[in-house]
């Protein structure tokens, strides 16, 4: 009975010897949410501006790469060039420098959701 305990303490010992920590191939990865709140309306695009409207809004959009690629886009589903896309986004709002011209509230987009597949319907047409 003392052979069966001595062997099992033994057996026990080597095993927990044997478990190694290596704490240098933990590799942690950051994942990171889009910052910002959830925006939609009707996006309006030029090669020199951006606006995203709605009911009760108007926003200028900072021309950072991802409004410059939902610009083009947009682009791709505009039958013509008055044509308005809805589309919903993420982004930071943030009030316009007491020194800046444009628009008195600037929304920065940190991520695209959604565009939708066709132009809004025209409430008017000239």
């Amino acid at each position: 009975m003392r052979f069966y305990i001595f062997y099992l303490l033994f057996a026990l010992g080597i095993s927990i010897s044997s478990c190694k920590s290596n704490t240098d191939s933990i590799e942690i990865v950051e994942i990171q949410m889009p910052r910002g709140d959830l925006f939609e309306g009707d996006f309006v695009y030029t090669m020199e501006a951006a606006v995203l409207t709605g009911n009760s809004f108007i926003y200028g959009i900072n021309m950072n790469s991802l409004a410059r690629e939902l610009g083009a886009r947009v682009e791709k589903i505009k039958k013509t060039e008055q044509d308005i896309v809805p589309v919903k986004i993420r982004g930071v709002l943030k009030s316009k420098p007491a020194d800046a011209e444009g628009w008195d509230e600037i929304l920065t987009i940190t991520d695209i959701i959604e565009i939708s597949n066709a132009p809004k319907q025209a409430d008017i047409r000239l």
